[in-house]
Formats: structure tokens, C-alpha cells, sequence
């Protein structure tokens, strides 16, 4: 059965989503299929009456149905339920994802969907397994460091991939006891609305996951400097995360998970499988076309296989096959908007004043869309705009070294540190570049993440603060406190 499917068939709801009930609101963005450029209708912009509203929602639900103070396996129960209710209508979230987003309907159910479901399902397990503990004292007293939730959450996620980022911050939260305010991306909110909604269907208490539509300079500003919010946790640029962190610090103090922007390395060896590093680096900069914070944009390769290398990115890159989103047939994706659209268009011709070659692409595509063409710059320096800039788009440069210190040394970046790709048939070179490598996450002989969610994901430097994903996330959610006792 085909995948494709009639985007004017879709039944898209435009209000936010608040104590298990849908809030009508004033529309006031005017949404466009990135697909197609044909508009999508308008959504409303929580205002901070709006969010005061969901966020004492959140904080009586969390506070009167002992969503964080009853039993612990019961939230386990819940979230296993919510999680099978998503794998049950995966194509219902698949089709609400498709049509705003960049997202395609052919990798939707078997990635984003099923990795939001088993994201649940991880942090849902934590809930009774991990908690306090006794502390070691003298024999009169007994020392105990409790943990509990914050009370409400309130999270932020990207446009980039839209139900697969309210996973990553609802799944924890919950887990650890917490209500949420989730705001999603203005531009991409329907599958993460439905998904709140079959929350409720699953037995979790209404009013424990709320979502309010609206941009950032409004609806995140309100949010994040909102006294009743514990904690903040964010996916977006790092310019954003700034202002994030400056509103806080405006209105307070509280604890705060960000994950930022990315410039990261591929660094490839003359003895590596020049093969497998093509496919990792041509898939790592084409998945979504390049609209991912760990996008693997910076090639460093060894100059002795730089042309043989740079020859094999050429010829998987330059063949693609774009269109809407919904249809089965589509394999190349747009950028979210015009405007990046623009400025990634900027930032190439920018590198290309600066003295950058155009091996491949270096331009939008004229069809229907918000398309840019896969693209390959060489003869870059470390100043040169496209190696400086995150640029969020199917932009690849490619620079050479002669040693291991130079691969380093070209690896490093002055503003960011989210991720890095090594490949070498070389253990002890792999092990060492690892070490070295200033980033949260690096791969070795592949780029990306699997489904092991154990595995924490967060930068260095500007990439971030804190991490998603793993133990440490549902930590994050959860405050200590320390407590003696004279026996």
C-alpha cells in the first residue's frame, strides 16, 4: 500500500492543546508548505495570559492527580500505553508531520514515529528504577539525598524534527514525575498536538502534557521566564539558547537543558573505507537535507584521498529526487522556509567570495519548493563563512591535512562542539582522535545516532548545556535534596 496521500484531506487543528481540551485562539502566523510554497492556514501565538493558563494547568494536574507522587510503575503503565497508541496511529501522525514539515512521508513511520514510541517506552522504565539513595554517616544519624520532580517543565523543540524532539523532552519529564508546557515550532505543531491529545487517551492525567502554539520572541519568552516553570528544556540554534538563557536570568534563576547548534567534523584517514565514509557524510548531509544540529558539515580529510573521496561525495550527492513530502516517491527534502532557503543561498555565496569552490550544487533549485541543491565547497580556509557558520542546509566543505595534529587541529571549532565522525581502520588513532576531539558525541566508521537511547546526546561549548536522552536526562528532570537525621 502506498505512503502518498492528499494533503488537503487532513483534519489540522489550529489551538492549543490545554488540560486535555483544545483552546481556541486568535490565528496570527500564516503557515506555508515548504513542499510546494502553497500556504497551510494561520495558528494562533499564545500570549502570557495564555501560557499562565497552561502552566497552573500543569502545575494543579501535576499537584491533584499524584502524577509525581504515587506509585512510580504507574507512570510506567501510562507512558508504555501512550507509547503504543503512537505506534497505533502512525500513520495518522505521519501524514500531520508531513504536510508542514520537512519530513518525509517515506521515512516517517519507520524513524520518527517508531523512534518517538521506543524514546517513551526507554524513559518510561526509568520511572521505579532509578531514585534516591541512603548516604554513608556516623552510626547516630542517617543520611538520605531524596530526589522529586520540578513540578512543570517547560520545553521548547525545533521545526526541524518535530514529534521525534517532543519525544526527547516529554518522554523524561513525564517519567520523572514532572507536568509539561511543551511549545512546539511555530511553523511545524500538528503531529506534536495530536500527540498530546492521545496522551489523555492513554490514562495520563490531563493536564500533565500541555502544548501552546506560538512563536519565540512571545509564546518562548512568556514560557521560559515564567516564576511557576521549574525547568527549562530546549532544541534550537544557539542564538536562540542565548536568549533563553539571558530572559532567565531576567526573571530568576532555574536549571536548564540546552541543546544547540552544530559545525561538526568528518574526519577521514587515508585508510579508511573511503566507500563507507562517503555513504556516512552524503547521507549525514542529505537526511532532511541537512536541516540537523549534528549534520556532519565539515569534511577534514587526509590530502593524499581527498579527490578519490571528494569524487565518490560528488556522485552520491548530485542524484536526488525532490518533491512533497507526502509522497512515497519524494527523497530529498526541502528547507523549512524562504528564508533559510535564502540564507543558506547567502552563506554559499558568501564562502564563494571568500574563495571557496563549487564542486558540486551552490544553488536553489527551480521547481515548486523551498529545494536547495546538495552542495560541495573545497579550497576552504578556517575564516571562510561556510566552515564558520552553521549553516542548516545541504552544504558540505571539505579541507585537507597531512598528520594527525592537523586533523585535530582543523576538527576543532571556536564555537561549537556537538558532534564529530572519525573514520579510520586505525584502533589506536580511533581511540586517541575520541579523546581529543572536543564534542559530546563522536562516531567512529558511521555518523549519526542509533536507536540506543541509553546513549546521552548534548555539546560542548556553545553546542549546549546539560544533556537528552539517557539516564542523565531523566535526572535532569528530577531535584535533590539532602536529608539528615539524628537517630
Amino acid at each position: 500500500m502506498s505512503l502518498s496521500f492528499d494533503p488537503d484531506t487532513l483534519d489540522l487543528r489550529r489551538a492549543h492543546f490545554i488540560g486535555g481540551e483544545y483552546v481556541a485562539d486568535d490565528a496570527a502566523l500564516e503557515l506555508t508548505r515548504p513542499s510546494d510554497q502553497r500556504p497551510l492556514g494561520a495558528v494562533p501565538v499564545a500570549s502570557a495570559g495564555t501560557v499562565d493558563r497552561a502552566v497552573e494547568t500543569a502545575a494543579r494536574a501535576q499537584r491533584e492527580s499524584g502524577w509525581g507522587r504515587g506509585q512510580p510503575r504507574d507512570r510506567t503503565r501510562a507512558l508504555h500505553r501512550w507509547a503504543d497508541l503512537i505506534d497505533a496511529h502512525a500513520t495518522e501522525l505521519s501524514q500531520l508531520e508531513a504536510v508542514a514539515s520537512t519530513r518525509l512521508i517515506s521515512q516517517l513511520p519507520g524513524i520518527d514515529v517508531a523512534v518517538t514510541s521506543e524514546q517513551i517506552r526507554f524513559f518510561a522504565e526509568l520511572a521505579d528504577k532509578e531514585g534516591g539513595a541512603l548516604v554513608p554517616t556516623s552510626d547516630d544519624r542517617l543520611g538520605m539525598v531524596l530526589d522529586e520532580p520540578y513540578g512543570v517543565v517547560g520545553a521548547i523543540t525545533p521545526w526541524n524534527f518535530p514529534i521525534s524532539m517532543a519525544g526527547w523532552k516529554l518522554g523524561p519529564a513525564l517519567a520523572a514525575g514532572n507536568a509539561v508546557v511543551l511549545k512546539p515550532s511555530e511553523m511545524t505543531p500538528f503531529a506534536t498536538l495530536r500527540m498530546a491529545e492521545l496522551s489523555v487517551e492513554a490514562g495520563i492525567p490531563a493536564g500533565i502534557v500541555n502544548v501552546v502554539l506560538g512563536d519565540g520572541p512571545v509564546t518562548g519568552t512568556a514560557m521560559t521566564g515564567h516564576p511557576g516553570i521549574g525547568k527549562v528544556s530546549f532544541t534550537g540554534s544557539t542564538q536562540a539558547g542565548r536568549a533563553i538563557m539571558e530572559n532567565i536570568a531576567r526573571a530568576g534563576v532555574k536549571p536548564m537543558t540546552l541543546e544547540l547548534g552544530g559545525k561538526s567534523p568528518q574526519v577521514v584517514f587515508a585508510d579508511a573505507d573511503l566507500d563507507l565514509a562517503a555513504r556516512c557524510i552524503a547521507g549525514s548531509i542529505m537526511f532532511n537535507a541537512g536541516q540537523a544540529c549534528v549534520a556532519g558539515s565539515r569534511v577534514i580529510v587526509a590530502a593524499s584521498v581527498a579527490d578519490e573521496l571528494a569524487a565518490r561525495l560528488v556522485a552520491l550527492m548530485r542524484p536526488v529526487n525532490p518533491g512533497p513530502g507526502w509522497l512515497a516517491e519524494t527523497g530529498y527534502s526541502p528547507a523549512i522556509s524562504a528564508r533559510q532557503r535564502d540564507r543558506i543561498d547567502q552563506i554559499v555565496h558568501s564562502a564563494i567570495t571568500a574563495g571557496a569552490e563549487v564542486v558540486c550544487g551552490g544553488a536553489p533549485m527551480d521547481i515548486p519548493g523551498f529545494f536547495y541543491q546538495p552542495t560541495l565547497l573545497g579550497g576552504v580556509d578556517a575564516a571562510n563563512p561556510a566552515v564558520t557558520e552553521e549553516i542548516f542546509g545541504p552544504v558540505l566543505t571539505l579541507q585537507t591535512f597531512t598528520d594527525e595534529a592537523e586533523a585535530l587541529a582543523l576538527a576543532d571549532h571556536p564555537t561549537y562542539g556537538l558532534a564529530a565522525g572519525v573514520f579510520t581502520r586505525d584502533l589506536s588513532r580511533a581511540l586517541r582522535m575520541t579523546r581529543a576531539i572536543q564534542a559530546g558525541t563522536v562516531w567512529v566508521n558511521r555518523y549519526g545516532r542509533s536507536r540506543d537511547h541509553i546513549l546521552p546526546t548534548g555539546g560542548y561549548k556553545s553546542s549546549g548545556i546539560g544533556k537528552d536522552l539517557g539516564r542523565e536526562a531523566y535526572h535532569a528532570n528530577r531535584r535533590s535534596k539532602s536529608v539528615l537525621i539524628d537517630i
